[in-house]
């Protein structure tokens, strides 16, 4: 008896996803649930598990290939025995200090015609590092690889050193992240307004509550709970904010599901806060520190990431003073927080603002 690996539901408005990594090879024994398989999709990354204990058959579609949902990923052969994975290769211990270290050679230009030895040499081509103007402290006038090594991080130019390209595939995550906002660029009337606002109270509570407030809640005190509930308040205030258009109806939400971007080294995703305005400031602060976790390890679910009702984004993380951030479709408006600063100027005296 054969089991299917397939493709599962992606969740809300996903129907493509890449693989990933496979986690098995063809012939290798695999346990019923054990994760075969991972895919990424523009939202999340999500792993597909065996169906059935056995020995991995085939695999149909390799890792980089496209899918769909309810595409035949390969075959699993019930109850047969597999081999063993192989076991990941053990890393080489460290070379021991020794006590006392010899002593190092002093540098002289490298000899013309001196016979490099062959990993200097590799060392060289790939680099294309000029040999005649690295200092050598090897016998006879010849390089050493740490030579060549010095020379890179003290920046020896290379002729082609600066028109070196580098091709690397972007993930499926960055390429609908990069398609999403130039469609947004294109399709909605954006209007940018900028405002300076005064954070001096701010600033004296959080200094004057935050151990407090972390000692009773086990959480950081930030300045994102204030800003999600400054925003709930500005959207119970003007309902067509927190408002989307669809054909030609306005749906007015009654709810407040605030997105809040966070930077991976995947790229940027946008978790939800859920019923904002039913939180606490140390439970938004929580709920954050949490989202923000799971997308740094790559583990946000599809339900972390659909049904935002409006954005906020902390570009003051990054030092930024002033930048238009893009709307999130189909919500309607998002709200950029950048760098909160002491003001220079004497008649404001030690207020605080955030640009």
């Amino acid at each position: 008896m054969a089991g299917e690996i397939v493709v599962p539901s992606l969740g809300e408005s996903v129907s493509e996803a890449t693989v990933a990594k496979w986690f098995k090879k063809v012939g290798e024994a695999v346990s019923q649930d054990e994760p075969l398989v991972e895919l990424e999709t523009d939202k999340v990354t999500m792993e597909v598990n065996a169906p059935v204990g056995g020995k991995l058959k085939e695999i149909k579609i390799p890792e980089g290939k496209s899918v769909s949902v309810g595409t035949l990923l390969g075959m699993i052969e019930a109850g047969a025995a597999g081999t063993k994975s192989a076991p990941a290769p053990a890393k080489a211990e460290a070379p021991k200090t020794e006590a006392h270290k010899p002593a190092i050679p002093h540098p002289q230009a490298a000899k013309p015609g001196a016979q490099n030895p062959p990993s200097v040499r590799k060392l060289l081509e790939e680099t294309n590092l000029p040999a005649a103007s690295i200092p050598a402290t090897g016998k006879d006038g010849r390089l050493t690889k740490g030579d060549v090594l010095g020379a890179m991080v003290a920046g020896v130019s290379s002729p082609s050193a600066a028109r070196r390209e580098e091709r690397v595939k972007m993930s499926k995550l960055r390429q609908v992240i990069a398609r999403r906002l130039k469609e947004s660029q294109n399709t909605a009337a954006i209007l940018t307004t900028f405002n300076e606002i005064d954070m001096s109270n701010i600033m004296a509570l959080r200094n004057e509550y935050k151990d407090a407030f972390e000692k009773k809640h086990g959480t950081r005190m930030g300045f994102m709970s204030l800003f999600v509930k400054a925003a709930v308040q500005a959207l119970k205030e003007i309902p067509a904010v927190n408002a989307q258009i669809e054909g030609d109806e306005l749906i007015y939400k009654n709810y407040y599901d605030i997105g809040v971007a966070v930077g991976t080294e995947q790229g940027l995703v946008v978790p939800v806060v859920r019923n904002a305005d039913q939180l606490s400031l140390a439970d938004i602060e929580k709920e954050i520190a949490r989202l923000a976790g799971k997308a740094r390890d790559g583990s946000l679910s599809m339900d972390d990431l659909t049904g935002g009702t409006f954005t906020i984004s902390n570009g003051g993380v990054y030092g930024s003073l002033m930048a238009t951030p893009i709307i999130n479709p189909p919500q309607s408006g998002i709200l950029g927080m950048h760098k909160v600063e002491e003001p220079r100027s004497p008649s404001r005296g030690r207020s605080w603002c955030a640009r």
